[in-house]
């Protein structure tokens, strides 16, 4: 093999683990576990799995094909990366109670994987106008989130002394930060003459709870109260 046919395959290789190094970067830097060394070698192996594909081809294309038993399907390593990247992509997503994080990441990887099995094939251009597309992506689109507010979902626990009830009290704050009430669950000991309730709300992400919990503390009769996330409604 001369010097040229030699280093094209490794110059891909190199190709490869720059352009997912680049997208891994961001996920890196955004504190994903699958971050740069993940998508690097995750990269680096598509576009070494796709010259494999490419390469068994090449060995064997000379075989007779009517009286072969070897039947040869280049992209046959290929769709198993793919399939395969599946299971990456299932242990970078996190279900929390209200939501899920990991999505993009796991988007990334798949991608990456593509883009490494399109560099193995030699398919450069279209690989470069992807990896940009997904660094505009990440890069770009993270700040325009900032114009778009989503619908975020919390469970307000509270504990009154005494038999009256505080809801009403509790509305009223809650509308003038910008929360509404789904539905509450309401718990009364009557012996010791404690109201609690369980608020489900909804809000937007950009409304600051924080001025919310320092007004609520200041309730009468309040007793103790817990914030945490809810889930989808």
């Amino acid at each position: 093999m001369d010097m040229p046919a030699f280093l094209i395959p490794l110059g891909k290789l190199a190709l490869a683990a720059v352009v997912g190094g680049a997208i891994g970067f961001e996920r890196e830097a955004h504190g994903q576990a699958a971050g740069l060394r993940t998508n690097i070698l995750i990269c680096v192996g598509a576009c070494l799995m796709m010259q494999l594909s490419l390469h068994m081809e090449v060995l064997f294309h000379d075989l007779p094909g009517t009286t072969s038993v070897v039947r040869l399907d280049p992209g046959r390593i290929a769709s198993y990366a793919i399939a395969s990247m599946g299971f990456l992509g299932a242990g970078a997503i996190i279900t929390g109670k209200g939501t899920v994080r990991g999505l993009t990441t796991a988007a990334g990887l798949w991608l990456v994987t593509g883009i490494g099995l399109a560099i193995g094939a030699g398919f450069l251009a279209p690989s470069f106008f992807a990896a940009l597309i997904s660094l505009i992506c990440l890069y770009g689109m993270r700040q325009a989130k900032q114009w778009f507010h989503r619908d975020t979902y919390t469970i307000l626990s509270l504990k009154f002394q005494g038999v009256k009830n505080h809801r009403g009290l509790i509305q009223k704050i809650l509308d003038n930060h910008g929360f509404a009430i789904s539905f509450t669950t309401f718990k009364r000991d009557v012996p010791a003459k404690i109201s609690s309730y369980v608020m489900h709300l909804a809000s937007k992400d950009n409304i600051p709870w924080d001025l919310l919990v320092e007004e609520i503390s200041k309730t009468p009769d309040l007793l103790e109260f817990e914030w945490h996330e809810g889930r989808v409604l």
